[in-house]
């Protein structure tokens, strides 16, 4: 580990002397290359030439520190090598080799000693490339500033399978050479630049350098600045000139550079549209984490300090024309200064786009200015402020977590790193519509299709599962020219205007319709409604208002009728009398597909019918807007000879990738068996916990589409809404979610993620029984 206190012996040496016409001689008698004339191009330590010949440019020479370490030349010749293997189209000026050099893979051959006035340098030559050099940062524009950003990334990506022992040195520009800076700080002139160094060094000290060993590190080249680039007339790099300054070090420190140096001149607001301008760029390339993204804002605020110091400090030692560093000094400062005025944290959000949590109380009064009263109310009377979740956990803005006993959406857990990795890649591909030829969508398709009984052989995608209803539905009606349509007494089907009536859970009055009846399921736990005569009845009613059905839809878990139990003779028997009316059916599976059943992969396979439409909503996708009707092929030939079927996001390449990772977890974490038992352990353990518990009426359910029915007492087995709502608060004050459903607001519904397992189970049922206890209903 070098001293990162002391300051290394290339900085304190004066730089080589040579003229433009020794550099052409050099030129010529070490590497060959014919020239009569050089001009200094100008550089910190070094010396750089361009060297022409009759006035034509025909290579560039850089003439080393007599302090430079040979190894230090060999890494840059070899990184160089490394890239030209790795990434061949980067735009990185490759050194030639010397007149006696025989071997292109020793580094040696690309130095030749140089003999100065005072002592020997090293030197190297390249190639003359396109562009020019010190374009002024404001010249760039915005697709110039993002392209920055990218090949600084697609630079940082080619080296990082490099390494070489001389990248672990210290150097000032380097950000883990902060106590190095602080040796120069005393170098600063003025009281307030110097003050602005010292703020900015020490919030590095707070925020940066304990998590040091936290940030991804590599070798980096460190200083792809304005000066260390070639650029052509629009600003785009068309080289890539030195690698001085490359180290071992944090992925940021490499990113803090660039930005460092493109926002120079541009004022304080600019500087930070131009900071998340080349960080876009970069994560085309690489993605940064939120750690990354966190520090990024402080990391370039160190830089900018750094620079402050270290050209105070060149210019006391007399290493540097002081005219020169104060016109870099009066550059630097009002940068850092923009990000001390503006704040660090506030910065840090401006740069990063990272926002901290609003205050609760604030952001629900945001909340209902914004929404509107006719949004669906927060949950809980303490409402969860969730900040992230993770498989079944969910955890709130001051960390705390709860069990996710509730959320269906997040079929295979919340954040799931299938699924989530998935999106991110091809998002960062192409995202577009089934008018263009693309494979996901019609590998999902074929999957979805697999999964289901012969017939059932066509896939049509939307977005969300009220789309797919609502598609379903026109369909039926078209397939069989009729308006009628039935749905259980409590049904949630979505909120289309189509669909909205066949949703009394949430209908007001206005979407009450005379083309839909409702009918009550069976409920075994009350003995009500267990043939199929409330269907019939309904089935007359509609009929009889000159509205024969065109179809009848069911959820086969019964989520919002109170997660009731239904039998497979039960449901087929309705489904023959639909069919036997000419109706059709349509398996809504938005809640209980995807295995959630533990028996299936679809709900409507455990009753053994055939539907004729399946309908699958976000669960599909994760949570990702994704959706599908799975239905006949023979349908679609009348709708097809008059119209087309058109979702623009509907199968999407990224929504398609979502959906297929889901099914790759399903089988791959052999979801289905894992749901049931962990089912049957929860209904086990509940029906064991609740034995004198008056309130629980009955534990029941299938898999993990669950529902505890709390109720007045057991004999009259009246819904008792009151006391399922305060088990439900209760609940979460005891760190799980639960909700509460049925016509009688009285059924607990717990409908976890599929991650839920039988380890969870105690962690419910302590809850449950803790819940009982602070209402004293036990």
């Amino acid at each position: 580990m070098p001293d990162m206190t002391q300051i290394d012996p290339v900085l304190t040496a004066y730089p080589p002397t040579f003229t433009g016409a020794q550099a052409a001689d050099l030129a010529g008698r070490l590497f060959g290359l014919a020239a009569d004339s050089g001009v200094n191009l100008g550089s910190e330590r070094d010396q750089t030439f361009l060297v022409s010949q009759e006035s034509m440019p025909v290579g560039v020479l850089k003439v080393s520190n007599a302090a430079e370490s040979t190894d230090t030349l060999d890494m840059e010749a070899l990184v160089v090598r490394h890239l030209a293997r790795v990434d061949p189209d980067l735009a990185v000026a490759r050194p030639l080799m010397h007149s006696g050099a025989v071997d292109p893979d020793d580094p040696v051959s690309y130095r030749a000693l140089a003999h100065g006035e005072r002592s020997a340098h090293w030197s190297r030559l390249y190639p003359v490339m396109p562009g020019r050099m010190r374009s002024a940062p404001s010249s760039l524009d915005d697709r110039a500033v993002v392209e920055w950003g990218r090949t600084t990334a697609r630079l940082a990506r080619g080296m990082r399978g490099f390494s070489h022992p001389s990248a672990h040195r210290a150097l000032p520009w380097d950000l883990k050479s902060v106590p190095m800076v602080r040796t120069m700080v005393p170098a600063i002139r003025r009281a307030d630049w110097r003050a602005a160094v010292e703020r900015a060094l020490d919030r590095y000290d707070e925020t940066i350098a304990p998590r040091w060993d936290s940030l991804r590190a590599q070798v980096v080249h460190g200083d792809l600045n304005i000066d260390n680039a070639l650029v052509d007339d629009e600003g785009l790099i068309t080289g890539i000139i030195d690698f001085g300054d490359m180290s071992h070090t944090a992925l940021i420190t490499d990113l803090a550079s660039g930005i460092d140096s493109l926002v120079l001149d541009r004022g304080v607001e600019e500087s930070f549209r131009v900071a998340r301008l080349v960080l876009d760029g970069y994560q085309q390339v690489t993605p940064l984490e939120d750690l990354e993204l966190a520090l990024i804002s402080d990391a370039w605020a160190a830089r900018a300090a750094a620079g402050i110091a270290i050209a105070s400090w060149r210019s006391a030692e007399g290493l540097e024309d002081p005219e020169f560093a104060e016109r870099d000094l009066s550059r630097l400062h009002p940068v850092l200064q923009g990000i001390i005025d503006t704040g660090f944290d506030e910065a840090s959000r401006r740069v990063s786009g990272l926002r901290a949590p609003a205050a609760r109380d604030e952001l629900i009064a945001r909340r209902e200015q914004a929404l509107g009263p006719a949004m669906e109310p927060l949950t809980y009377d303490d409402p969860l402020y969730v900040e992230r979740a993770s498989g079944v956990w969910m955890y709130d803005v001051d960390g705390r977590r709860y069990l996710d006993a509730y959320n269906n959406v997040p079929c295979v857990g919340h954040a799931h790193p299938r699924v989530t990795a998935a999106i991110a890649r091809q998002s960062r591909l192409v995202n577009t519509h089934l008018r263009y030829l693309h494979p996901a969508a019609i590998e999902l398709a074929e999957r979805l299709v697999a999964t289901c009984p012969p017939g059932l052989d066509t896939v049509l995608f939307v977005n969300s599962g009220s789309e797919a209803n609502d598609l379903a539905w026109r369909l039926a009606s078209q397939v069989t020219s009729r308006r009628g349509a039935m749905c259980t007494e409590h049904a949630y089907h979505g909120i289309s205007d189509a669909i909205a009536p066949l949703s009394p859970e949430t209908l007001y009055a206005a979407q009450v319709s005379d083309h839909v009846e409702r009918w009550r399921p069976a409920d075994a736990y009350r003995g009500e409604h267990l043939d199929a005569t409330e269907f019939a009845t309904a089935l007359s009613r509609l009929e009889g208002k000159g509205l024969p059905p065109a179809a009848v839809i069911l959820d086969g878990v019964m989520q919002s009728d109170g997660v009731l139990t239904l039998t497979p003779d039960y449901v087929a028997e309705l489904v023959r009398r639909t069919h036997a009316a000419g109706a059709l059916w349509i398996a809504d599976e938005v809640q209980g597909g995807h295995g959630r059943t533990g028996e299936a992969m679809w709900s409507f396979q455990r009753f053994g019918i055939e539907p004729d439409f399946v309908t699958l909503g976000k669960p599909m996708g994760n949570g990702h807007p994704v959706a599908a009707v799975i239905t006949r092929r023979e349908f679609l030939e009348g709708f097809a000879a008059e119209s087309v079927i058109f979702s623009t996001f509907g199968g999407n390449p990224v929504s398609a990738a979502a959906g297929l990772a889901v099914l790759d977890v399903l089988d791959d974490e052999r979801v289905l068996p894992r749901v049931a038992t962990a089912g049957r352990v929860l209904r086990d353990a509940l029906d064991a916990s609740v034995r004198g518990v008056e309130c629980v009426g009955e534990v029941r359910g299938v898999g993990l589409a669950n529902g505890i029915e709390i109720v007045t007492d057991p004999t009259t087995r009246t819904p008792d809404a009151a006391t399922a709502a305060a088990l439900r608060e209760a609940m979460k004050r005891n760190g799980v979610l639960v909700g509460t459903t049925g016509p009688g607001s009285n059924v607990l519904k717990v409908r976890p993620p599929l991650a839920f397992t039988d380890r969870e189970v105690p962690t419910f049922v302590a809850a449950f029984e803790q819940s009982v206890r602070d209402l004293r209903l036990g």
